[in-house]
C-alpha cells in the first residue's frame, strides 16, 4: 500500500515538474520574443529621430530661402 502511495506521489511530481520544464522553456522563449521586440522599438525611435532631424534640418533650409527671397524682393521693390 505504502508502495503504491509512494508511486503515485513520485508520478505527480514527475508531472509537475514536466509542467515547471514546460514553462521554463515557454519563458524563455517569451524573454526572447520581448528582447527581439525591444530592438524593433529602439531601431523605430532611431527612425524617428533622424526624421525629425531631417525635417529640422528641412525647415532650416525653406528659413534661409524665404529670407534670401525676402531681400531679393526689398532691393527689386517688389514688396
Amino acid at each position: 500500500m505504502t508502495d503504491e502511495i509512494t508511486n503515485i506521489v513520485l508520478e505527480h511530481l514527475k508531472r509537475f515538474q514536466a509542467g515547471q520544464d514546460r514553462i521554463e522553456r515557454e519563458l524563455k522563449e517569451i524573454k526572447g520574443w520581448l528582447s527581439q521586440l525591444e530592438i524593433a522599438v529602439a531601431s523605430i525611435r532611431g527612425d524617428i529621430a533622424r526624421h525629425s532631424g531631417d525635417q529640422a534640418r528641412q525647415q532650416l533650409s525653406i528659413d534661409t530661402l524665404a529670407d534670401r527671397v525676402d531681400r531679393i524682393e526689398r532691393r527689386l521693390e517688389l514688396a
